[in-house]
C-alpha cells in the first residue's frame, strides 16, 4: 500500500466536463495533512507512515499523545492513522502532506464509518423476502424457522438474524479523482462514500486498479 490523505466528508455534488457530461461526485476536505511518524522495520518491526489530520484542542489530548506529537513538531490532531508501506518509506520525512500526492484521474479507495441504522429486522438487515402477507399469515416480517425441528436441532452459526445494522467500517474501491482543488483544500472523487457529512475518511490508492510506474 502506498500512502494516502485523510479528510472530512463534506457532502455531493456534481461536475460538468468540457463536453456537458454531469459527474455526481462527494466533496472531500483534505488540507492540513501532515505526517507524524515513519516506522521502519529495524525500529518498529514494520513499515508504515502515520498521518494526522484536523487540528485539535491541546486540552482535549493526553499527555501521551502531546508528547508523540511534540516529536515531529505537529500540532495537535483530531484523526490519527497509520498507512503500510512495502519498501516505499525511504525519502519520506517527516512534515506537511499535500494533496498533489494523488492526480487527477487517479483511481482510489475510500475507506470510513458507514451510517449506523440501529437495530433492525432480517428484512432490511438482510434482504430477506418475507412471508405472505395473506390468508391469515401472522408472520409477515419474521425470520421463519431457523432450528430445523430435532435435527440439526440447534441455529447454525452465522445464522442471519435482527440485530445491530450500520456503524461500521466500509471500504469503497475504484473512485475516480475528478477534480483536486488546492486552494480550497478538497478533492472530489467520483460516487458516494461512506458516512454521514462530516465523519472522517482515509483515501488510498487503488489496490485493484494501482497507478502505472513511471
Amino acid at each position: 500500500m502506498s500512502i494516502g490523505l485523510l479528510g472530512k466528508k463534506l457532502g455531493m455534488t456534481r461536475v460538468y466536463d468540457e463536453k456537458g457530461v454531469v459527474t455526481p461526485v462527494t466533496v472531500i476536505a483534505a488540507g492540513g495533512n501532515s505526517i507524524l511518524q515513519v516506522k521502519t522495520k529495524e525500529t518498529d518491526g514494520y513499515e508504515a507512515v502515520q498521518v494526522g489530520f484536523d487540528e485539535q484542542k491541546t486540552h482535549r489530548m493526553s499527555k501521551a499523545a502531546l508528547g508523540h506529537l511534540k516529536k515531529s513538531g505537529a500540532t495537535p490532531k483530531r484523526f490519527i492513522r497509520e498507512f503500510r508501506m512495502d519498501g516505499e518509506v525511504e525519502g519520506v520525512a517527516v512534515g506537511g502532506l499535500p494533496l498533489s500526492t494523488f492526480e487527477v484521474g487517479q483511481w482510489v479507495d475510500v475507506v470510513g464509518q458507514s451510517k449506523g441504522k440501529g437495530f433492525q429486522g432480517v428484512m432490511k438487515r438482510h434482504n430477506f423476502h418475507g412471508q405472505p402477507q395473506t390468508h391469515g399469515h401472522m408472520m409477515h416480517r419474521r425470520t421463519g424457522a431457523i432450528g430445523n425441528r430435532s435435527t440439526p436441532g440447534r441455529v447454525w452459526k452465522n445464522q442471519k438474524m435482527p440485530g445491530h445494522m450500520g456503524d461500521e467500517r466500509v471500504t469503497v474501491q475504484n473512485l475516480r479523482i475528478v477534480q483536486i482543488r488546492e486552494e480550497d483544500g478538497a478533492i472530489l472523487v467520483s460516487g458516494p462514500v461512506p458516512g454521514a457529512k462530516g465523519t472522517y475518511v482515509m483515501i488510498r490508492p487503488s489496490v485493484k486498479k494501482p497507478l502505472p510506474k513511471k
